[in-house]
This record gives C-alpha cells, sequence and structure tokens, in this order.
C-alpha cells in the first residue's frame, strides 16, 4: 500500500521546453475549432490529396505558437506563463465558436472598453462549463507536474537547441504548403484571426501599441475655422446614435412585422439602404463622427484627430452627448456629457439600468428654456445583446415566445428574433416620443436625425451577435435603419425643398453623409464640410 501511496504522489517531471510544446500541440487540436472547420471547407479531409496540406497547417501552427512561447519559458516562468494562455485561449475558444468571433483588433477593442453590465451579460453557464473543461482542468494538471531543473549553461544550451529545431520545422513545414498557405490567406485573409489564441495576443498587443502612441499626441483640430452663418433663430439638432438595430427587422423598410408603427405615424424620411462605418460600436461611433466614411476609413487617423462635436462647438454651439450606454469612444471628451442614473430617472428605471425613454426624459429637461444654438447626442441601449429581453418594459412584449437566457445557444431562433423584434419595437416609441415633444416647440428650429451604429446577426448561418471584420460581415451586422424628421420651421427657415428630400431618401446612403449633413443644417461654414455628402445640399 506503500508503494501505490508513492506512485500516486509522485508528480512527473518536465523540462520547460518540452511542457511548452505539448500545451502548443493542445492548443492546435482541442483549441481551434472553428480554424480547422474552416480549413476542413477548403481541403476535405477525406481526399487522400488533402491530408499532406492538413498535417502541414497543423504542424505550423503547433511550432509558430511553440517557437513564440518558448521565449518566455524558463522553469520559473513557464507555468505562470502557461495558465495565462490557457485562460486566453479557453476564453476566446468559446465565443469563437458560439457566436463565430473573429478576434481582430477590433473585437479586442470591444472586449476592452466593455463595462461590467455587459460582462455580466456575456458570463453563461455555457462560459463556465467550457472555461471548467479547457482552462481549469488543463491547470490542475500543469500544477500536478514538476518543471525540472539544470545549470544556467545546460538550460541555455537546451533552450538553444529547441528553439533552432522548432524555426527549422516551422521553416520546413510552410516550404510544405506555402502554395496552398499564400492563397488561402490571401483568399480569406479573416482566417488569422481565428488562431487562437496568437489572435487575441497579437491583436492586443497592436491595441495597446496604438493605444499608447495616441495617448500621447494631442488631438488634432479637423478644422481650424467653423463659422456659423444661420439667421438669428435658435437651432437644435439632436442626433441619436441607435445600438445594434439591423434594417431587416425595422418595419418602416418593409419588414413583414411591424416593428415601427408609431413612426410609421409620423411625417418623417426613412432611408431604407444605408450601410454603417463598422460592425461594432468601437469603430462606428467615432466613424460617425468624423469626415471619413468605410470608403475612406482610417482607424488611427479617425483616432488622432476631433470630432464633429469639437467643430460645432468651435463654431459657437453648445454641444452635450448623453449617454445610456458605454461611453462615447472618445467622441464626447471635449465637449460636455453625462450619463443617465437610475437612481434619479424614474422613467423607466431598473435598479441596474436605464430604458432608453430615460433619454427622451433627459432631452425635455436640457432643453426646457434653450437660449443658444445646441446640439444633443443620445446613446442609446437600444437592441445591444445578447440580453435583448432587458432592453423594453414587460409592456412591450409584443411578440412572444422570446429568449430570456443570455446564452443564446440556449434558445429557438424564433424566441432570440421575438426578443430582438420586441426592443424595435420599444426604441420606436423612443424615438416617436422625442419627436413629438420636439414637434411642440416653437421658440427654435428642430430636427432629429437617428442611426444605429451597426447591425446584428441572429442566429444566420450560426453567426450571432456582431463584430465580424466587416470584409465578410453579413449584410445584417452591416445594412442599418436611419430616419430623419424636420420642423416645418427649420425646412421653412432653410429653404429645404422636403419633397427633395423624401425623393432621395430612397438611394444609398451611410454613415459617411451623417458628418455633412449636420454641419449642413447647421448652417456652418468650414473646410471640412463635403456638400457631396449633405443630404440637404441638393434641396435648398
Amino acid at each position: 500500500m506503500s508503494k501505490v501511496i508513492g506512485l500516486l504522489s509522485r508528480r512527473p517531471v518536465i523540462s520547460p521546453e518540452l511542457l511548452t510544446l505539448i500545451v502548443s500541440i493542445s492548443f492546435t487540436l482541442f483549441y481551434n475549432g472553428p480554424f480547422w472547420e474552416k480549413v476542413f471547407e477548403l481541403h476535405a479531409p477525406g481526399v487522400p490529396e488533402s491530408w499532406l496540406t492538413l498535417l502541414g497547417y497543423g504542424v505550423l501552427m503547433t511550432l509558430l505558437q511553440y517557437v513564440v512561447f518558448m521565449l518566455f519559458a524558463t522553469r520559473y516562468t513557464v507555468k505562470p506563463v502557461l495558465m495565462v494562455l490557457m485562460l486566453i485561449a479557453a476564453s476566446v475558444s468559446y465565443f469563437t465558436a458560439s457566436y463565430h468571433t473573429y478576434f481582430d483588433t477590433t473585437m479586442v477593442v470591444n472586449t476592452l472598453q466593455t463595462d461590467p453590465h455587459e460582462v455580466g451579460e456575456l458570463l453563461t453557464v455555457g462560459l463556465f462549463k467550457h472555461l471548467l473543461v479547457f482552462a481549469v482542468l488543463p491547470i490542475v494538471i500543469l500544477l500536478r507536474l514538476k518543471v525540472s531543473s539544470s545549470g544556467w549553461k545546460m538550460a541555455l544550451i537546451r533552450k538553444v537547441a529547441y528553439f533552432l529545431g522548432g524555426v527549422a520545422l516551422l521553416i520546413g513545414s510552410a516550404l510544405l504548403i506555402y502554395q496552398s498557405l499564400s492563397s488561402e490567406m490571401r483568399n480569406n485573409p479573416e482566417m488569422r484571426y481565428l488562431l487562437t489564441p496568437g489572435n487575441y495576443i497579437v491583436s492586443l498587443t497592436r491595441v495597446l501599441t496604438a493605444n499608447e502612441k495616441s495617448h500621447l499626441e494631442k488631438k488634432i483640430p479637423l478644422s481650424a475655422e467653423a463659422t456659423y452663418v444661420g439667421d438669428v433663430r435658435l437651432k437644435l439638432i439632436v442626433m441619436v446614435v441607435g445600438e445594434t438595430a439591423r434594417a431587416a427587422d425595422w418595419g418602416l423598410n418593409g419588414y413583414d412585422r411591424q416593428t415601427t408603427p408609431e413612426l410609421a405615424k409620423r411625417d418623417l424620411v426613412n432611408y431604407p439602404d444605408v450601410n454603417s462605418c463598422g460592425t461594432s460600436t468601437a469603430v462606428s461611433v467615432p466613424c460617425m463622427f468624423s469626415p471619413r466614411g468605410r470608403d475612406n476609413y482610417d482607424g488611427t487617423a479617425i483616432e488622432q484627430h476631433e470630432s464633429l462635436l469639437d467643430v460645432l462647438k468651435l463654431a459657437g454651439f453648445d454641444v452635450l452627448w448623453i449617454d445610456n450606454q458605454s461611453g462615447c469612444k472618445g467622441v464626447c471628451d471635449r465637449v460636455s456629457s453625462i450619463k443617465t442614473d437610475s437612481s434619479k430617472l424614474q422613467l423607466g428605471c431598473t435598479q441596474d439600468e436605464c430604458f432608453d425613454d430615460a433619454l427622451r426624459e433627459a432631452l425635455e429637461e436640457r432643453t426646457k428654456d434653450l437660449k443658444k444654438n445646441t446640439v444633443i447626442v443620445l446613446h442609446e441601449m437600444g437592441n445591444h445583446g445578447p440580453s435583448y429581453y432587458k432592453r423594453y418594459p414587460k409592456s412591450y412584449e409584443k411578440f412572444t415566445p422570446v429568449c430570456r437566457q443570455d446564452d443564446l445557444s440556449r434558445c429557438d431562433a424564433q424566441s432570440i428574433r421575438n426578443a430582438y423584434d420586441n426592443a424595435i419595437l420599444y426604441n420606436d416609441h423612443v424615438l416617436s416620443g422625442m419627436i413629438d415633444y420636439l414637434k411642440k416647440q416653437d421658440t427654435f428650429d428642430a430636427t432629429l436625425i437617428y442611426a444605429s451604429d451597426h447591425g446584428e446577426s441572429l442566429g444566420e448561418n450560426g453567426v450571432y451577435l456582431h463584430g465580424l471584420p466587416y470584409l465578410i460581415a453579413p449584410d445584417e451586422q452591416t445594412h442599418v435603419p436611419m430616419i430623419w424628421w424636420l420642423s416645418k420651421s427649420m425646412l421653412q427657415d432653410e429653404g429645404i425643398d422636403y419633397g427633395c428630400i423624401q425623393s432621395a431618401a430612397t438611394s444609398h446612403h451611410s454613415h459617411a453623409n451623417l458628418f455633412h449633413t449636420i454641419l449642413g443644417l447647421a448652417q456652418v461654414t468650414t473646410d471640412v464640410y463635403d456638400p457631396d455628402l449633405d443630404m440637404t445640399a441638393a434641396c435648398r
């Protein structure tokens, strides 16, 4: 019995290099399911001619991870390093497999900017089960192992030998499948964002490097001069930034469900063909307030420059950002901003968050006694997922049954769609209430523009939520709703032909139109204004 106990208590001894190799192999085999699914689409495993290529991919992936991770693996650091990598790989592999998420720099920015409330909705039972199998259990096994010790000379010789051997095999495997690899990575560049955990590590490094540079630089003004050239009558421009609303479920666009019954009764302009600048809030919101659209998108340039709100402030407007979400992504840093507070705003607020009707209440409160030309941006919670059922009051639950799970994989497709559409229905009420309030005002010209920042996938082709690289993003994530309401006094004072605006609405538009249209409505002259992108320019 004592011998058995001794054997069980004995801890296996392993070198840091061999331990790193074993973990790298496990990453390749068990944490990269979506990547292998994509590879199998291109190289059927049942065809003998594909076996060499598939083997080459596996060897290449393993060795690429190995030669990098081994640089940080010593007797004292190998376990902490591999434990962190296991946690990253397990988390990333779950979201990649469950939601078809691609972890590029944009998705990493999204994870870094996610607030605690949003994180809570992503902490599902499915995630914990996955982490238990792919993180906790491997870490327990890892802690059980004993790392071998040797003199520094022997350790250095061994590390150099392992490293050079790994590099030689890496080059050999790359040459073996170079023809196939170069072609497939060129035609399917998104595949690199499925390689776990390297996808997250590389993207995180890029994001942190870019953030460090941007924080050291002062924002570059978009324009040195901006001048208001309108008349003496006060203006109020309200821009509502929607969240995760897709055009496919927008009633005004002809959806087979009437999800916008109240807006359908208002005299407004609906834009059925609008494309977003990005597939995530982190990309789209800064882009919506920049002079660059998707065709000229440059995230670094947008990050380094001031926004539309700075230009309006320079022209003498009061500018206010009211947020019911996770912040303005740097757009409102140099203007006044407030956040809805569930402890103060009673209208539609719960203990944890406020429904978007709180934005209407805030709008009314802030415009009771308008004395200056003003621009107010209202940032909605909208249809933020995956907990669509939390985005609206119970009284707006028209479509049933609804998915009441944060883990969408536990719900059927129809219940997910029902919850999502109820949130659209509630947003219809919120926007209609804002328009009704503005319509009653007779002391200033008023206009309201609503545009969603990006769309949402509800399980089409196995894809959920949003944030796919734009190159491969489905229409559900890039085709967004947009509406525009103008008071009769604004139409008259600015000489806008309303019929012309309505006729042009069926043409293609994008987020690129917002920057220049708002400058046109504000009657601000500046060198960054482009009349070709102003939706009012041809109708004055």
